[in-house]
């Protein structure tokens, strides 16, 4: 069976793509919501707006994709194929989704909501944080080296579970890197 190849095309909400390989394209509110997008093949695309919330992502491929304002609720990051997984999110809700595991050095997560989101054992070296909620975040033996969280806030990161040489924190954040101890810090 031959799998559909589409290039440098702008889908909107009205179209509905089918399981293939999209190189160079652009989706437009797209409610691709409770979708089984497994098998799928997103290659330099961009999303803006669109809704992915519970939707299947079981191996497939995101490489250089963008997440623009996307609701993203309770995806399963970590059922994408591996190879090349690279993507960067600007303004969307990522809430209860995981990242298990995961290798996204250099991830750029913008203006983003991460509550909930489970980034345990993940390889999250070099990666940006930029005004995001990190809300009950999970962050257990991951690798946060040279991260930088020095924007965002809410998050609770245990420096004794986790690599986190030379990440980047504000000194505002400090307290997320204490809360194990429950001790109170005054400002």
């Amino acid at each position: 069976m031959q799998e559909n190849f589409t290039q440098d095309i702008t889908f909107d909400k009205n179209n509905l793509p089918t399981k293939g390989e999209y190189e160079s394209c652009i989706f437009n509110s797209y409610n691709f919501a409770d979708s089984d997008l497994s098998e799928f093949k997103f290659i330099d695309c961009t999303f803006n707006g669109c809704n992915f919330s519970l939707a299947k992502i079981n191996n497939t491929a995101f490489r250089n994709v963008k997440f623009k304002g996307c609701k993203m609720l309770g995806l399963r990051f970590d059922s994408c194929n591996e190879f090349g997984l690279s993507f960067s999110f600007d303004g969307c809700q990522l809430n209860n989704s995981s990242f298990y595991k995961t290798k996204i050095k250099k991830t750029i997560f913008r203006n983003s909501q991460l509550q909930e989101t489970f980034f345990a054992e993940a390889d999250l070296t070099s990666a940006v944080f930029d005004n995001c909620n990190l809300e009950q975040a999970i962050f257990d033996h991951s690798t946060l080296e040279k991260a930088d969280f020095r924007t965002s806030y809410n998050y609770s990161i245990d420096p004794e579970t986790n690599r986190i040489k030379k990440a980047k924190f504000s000194l505002s954040g400090i307290s997320g890197l204490l809360d194990k101890y429950d001790i109170d810090i005054e400002k």
